[in-house]
């Protein structure tokens, strides 16, 4: 074990600032002999959508800030794997830290294994078992050259061992989002147009899409907004960029009982999420932030990776089926919410000490 322990942590998407903030926080609290230097890829690059929430959530400005945002999934992880081996190369840390499945998540571990600095990686061993999504590709590939999987749930590391990665390397911690929903409670904003919408607290659906299986078809999209008009609530909707270019390219007519608005911050997340009747979404964070806050989930995919939430009926998969989507936002299942899936808030105080450790 070393005396210090450089760790370079890599983030690019907006889940990635969250998972960052609550373990940074614990870095600092319980393993202050851990330095550590945060890189952005510039996955998320707009202020509404990236640095918004280094203000809100109180992270520090990253150390390098690679500015790689836009383009197709070659040209952006091929840039993000380029400016992070120069960065890499630069700061010569001890270890490099990773989250969940993004290109910036591939990125960071091809770049730092073929330096052969060990890689940690944060949401290790989720499956959706389907080939086609990028996500699925980019979580496989970082869990197998990765030195340290730190998995959420017991069927995350099953996933694992079954794929067979050793016992020695894998870690059931917990869920970092649950200690970032605890950490941040208290700190939840109402947003200042919410009065504007003249609508009850409690009495609306919250939605969210932005997955490129659903953005990029249009079936889909037209499919997922039909369900949302035949469920007959209200619906609000903070509009992704990539999802809103599709809707204007297609000109596809928002439903009346559908309020379009600017992307939000975190902490407005939390409130509108803690405040809504029930979440629809595709976002697989939105999914767990959904049962963190005893909602129930209408999930737009016809997989998740958190498919305890489905085998407990606090979520089901409705996909991009418009009569499905109608019903389950009309007849929501009832279910436990005190079940302990995710641990009980102190993952980010686990993983400080494990990488100490493993120094």
């Amino acid at each position: 074990m070393t005396s210090t322990f450089k760790l370079m942590s890599v983030v690019g998407a907006r889940p990635q600032f969250v998972k960052a903030a609550v373990l940074s926080a614990a870095i600092q609290e319980h393993r202050p002999d851990i330095r550590e230097v945060l890189v952005h890829t510039g996955q998320h690059y707009d202020d509404r959508m990236s640095e918004i929430f280094f203000r809100e959530l109180g992270i520090e400005a990253p150390a390098h800030n690679l500015g790689v945002g836009g383009g197709s999934h070659g040209r952006a992880t091929g840039q993000m794997l380029e400016g992070l081996e120069r960065v890499m190369q630069r700061e010569g840390p001890d270890g490099v830290l990773v989250y969940g499945d993004t290109n910036s998540t591939i990125a960071a571990a091809l770049a730092a294994v073929k330096l052969h600095i060990p890689v940690a990686h944060v949401e290790a061993g989720l499956r959706s078992f389907n080939r086609t999504m990028p996500e699925e590709i980019n979580r496989v590939v970082t869990d197998h050259i990765s030195e340290l999987l730190f998995a959420p749930t017991q069927t995350a590391e099953s996933n694992l061992f079954a794929e067979g990665i050793e016992r020695k390397k894998v870690h059931v911690v917990g869920d970092v989002m649950y200690d970032a929903a605890i950490y941040f409670a208290k700190r939840s904003a109402r947003p200042s147009w919410f009065s504007d919408l003249g609508f009850d607290v409690g009495r609306y659906v919250l939605c969210t899409i932005h997955r490129a299986e659903n953005t990029d078809s249009l079936h889909r999209l037209e499919a997922i907004l039909r369900g949302l008009a035949l469920s007959g609530s209200k619906v609000i909707l903070p509009m992704h960029p990539r999802t809103a270019a599709r809707i204007a390219a297609a000109q596809l007519e928002i439903p009346a009982n559908v309020t379009i608005v600017e992307p939000v911050g975190y902490l407005e997340m939390c409130w509108l999420e803690a405040n809504s009747t029930l979440i629809a979404t595709d976002s697989g964070g939105v999914q767990k932030e959904a049962y963190f806050h005893k909602k129930f989930c209408v999930t737009l995919r016809e997989e998740t990776e958190w498919v305890e939430l489905v085998d407990s009926g606090c979520n089901v998969l409705a996909g991009a089926d418009s009569l499905a989507i109608a019903n389950a936002i009309s007849s929501p299942l009832t279910c436990d919410f005190s079940r302990e899936f995710y641990g009980r808030g102190s993952s980010a105080r686990a993983i400080a000490e494990k990488l100490w450790a493993h120094a």
